[in-house]
């Protein structure tokens, strides 16, 4: 009796302390058009060095068939915050600019409203791309005043703290924002630069621009700004969970890495630019085991779509930023929305393994949530899964879930299901040209690939198998039609 009373005693012992285990503070790193093979550790003939990401997928877990719900970046940063596909809002596709209005709606859960009914302290440093105050985001005539409130914005999209820019760094007004307002007014102006590939110093378009802004500095500043916040978290609040989001503002253009940086790679600017983000990733790293929290915090990088890398880009470097994907950013093809996704969290995630679960960064939402231990209402995250049993390297009985919508940036949409992609049209949706082909009256009028036999999208089967065609038809008019993917 005595032996077996102590062994019960050592059972209800562990399950308490489990219980009562500190919540896992979350850093989430979102890259800005950043390829897959621009990674060594996803493609080993890489030309740019990234040993920060590298050791995150040494000591964490690699996806290979995660996804960003469109090919471009406002539609994914809100289905990542939201669990919500973009193209359910008056935005459908596209993205919004400097001046736009804001996407959120005021009632709808977010990942960071999510965190906060946990009692954790929210913070999001980076690139917004969201909009900020009232208005309709797809009317380009009604425009943000800077000089008042930026609300609603990030701190009413559950964010504590904020510090960025409206959108992304090639778009008017160019200016820093902090909690709800302009830290300096645009009032000069700055004229329009060329990319690389034209001969000159990376692309911006001309506009109102703050006096002390300067297009350069901005990563290095958003880098400093993450890391006073994890430094400012744990003195001010030891032992508090925090949430920081923190959407980088590269490798999107301008391509205009530090002197530093320059030569590091083997990819010209961009790659150049590329290693100043592993650099940034570094930071992130290194300040985590300073303060002694890298061991209970959940550390995620991922990017928001695929690399803007044209045929030009590769033939000219040698470089494949998006690996053996079809297409790039924008496309509706796998290297416009697949994206690397590595996450690291030593108490829970077995270091250096991968998996193959088909995911989606709408997933966050749900994922999170079963990670708090709560059940999402069935207005939150609709198009959100758990990917929860992957991210941990548990067993899991079959996909997690049934099918991905993606969705171009010139509003073509594509339906995944196990190993088959269905297209709604031909072309490629995107920056690679043709974007759209208008079908003969004899051929397809879609595209339908097998990935597991055709990752690179070669082979149209849209002809043979109309059964499969029929069937991803109705699924996708069901997911639609019902404003929802995922089961209540």
């Amino acid at each position: 009796m005595t032996a077996r009373f102590c062994l019960l005693c050592l059972v209800l012992a562990g399950l308490l302390s489990a219980s009562a285990a500190p919540k896992p503070n979350i850093v989430f790193i979102l890259a800005d058009d950043l390829g897959s093979g621009d990674l060594s550790c996803y493609n080993k003939e890489s030309k740019i060095p990234t040993r920060n990401m590298d050791r995150l997928a040494r000591e964490g877990i690699r996806f290979t068939d995660m996804h960003s719900p469109s090919g471009v970046c406002t539609p994914t940063r809100y289905g990542l915050l939201t669990g919500r596909y973009a193209w359910r809002t008056p935005l459908k596709n596209g993205v919004l600019w400097g001046y736009s209005t804001s996407l959120i709606e005021s009632n709808r859960l977010t990942l960071p409203k999510l965190l906060k009914k946990h009692d954790y302290a929210t913070a999001g440093i980076g690139k917004w791309h969201l909009g900020f105050q009232d208005g309709d985001p797809t009317n380009r005539n009604v425009k943000v005043d800077y000089s008042k409130s930026l609300r609603p914005g990030p701190v009413t999209a559950g964010f504590d703290y904020f510090f960025g820019i409206p959108a992304s760094l090639d778009m008017e007004p160019y200016l820093y924002v902090e909690n709800d307002r302009a830290v300096e007014q645009p009032t000069k102006q700055v004229e329009a630069s060329k990319p690389q590939r034209q001969g000159g110093n990376g692309f911006w378009r001309a506009g109102p621009i703050a006096p002390d802004f300067k297009h350069d500095e901005v990563l290095p500043t958003i880098t400093r700004k993450a890391v006073d916040y994890l430094e400012r978290r744990t003195k001010e609040s030891p032992g508090k969970p925090f949430f920081l989001y923190f959407p980088l503002t590269a490798p999107h253009e301008p391509w205009q890495p530090t002197d530093e940086f320059r030569a590091k790679s083997r990819a010209g600017d961009y790659g150049d630019f590329v290693a100043q983000v592993d650099w940034t990733v570094g930071q992130v790293l290194e300040t985590l085991d300073r303060l002694r929290l890298a061991d209970n915090t959940l550390v995620i990088f991922t990017s928001d779509n695929g690399a803007h890398w044209t045929p030009a880009d590769i033939e000219k470097f040698g470089h494949r930023a998006n690996m053996h994907y079809r297409g790039q950013k924008s496309d509706i093809w796998e290297a416009g929305h697949r994206v690397p996704f590595i996450a690291r969290w030593s108490r829970r995630i077995k270091p250096g393994t991968t998996s193959d679960q088909l995911g989606c960064l709408t997933d966050m939402m749900s994922t999170f949530a079963a990670l708090l231990g709560e059940k999402l209402p069935a207005d939150s995250g609709e198009d959100s899964f758990n990917l929860l049993p992957a991210l941990l390297g548990e067993k899991s009985v079959g996909p997690m879930r049934d099918a991905i919508v993606n969705h171009s940036g010139n509003g073509v949409f594509a339906i995944r299901q196990r190993d088959w992609k269905f297209i709604v049209g031909l072309g490629s949706g995107g920056f690679t040209q043709p974007a759209r082909v208008q079908p003969t009256s004899d051929g397809p009028k879609g595209q339908l690939y097998n990935l597991a036999e055709d990752i690179s999208e070669t082979n149209n089967l849209y002809l043979a198998k109309p059964d499969v065609v029929a069937r991803l038809t109705v699924l996708l008019e069901k997911y639609r039609r019902e404003g929802r993917s995922r089961g209540e």
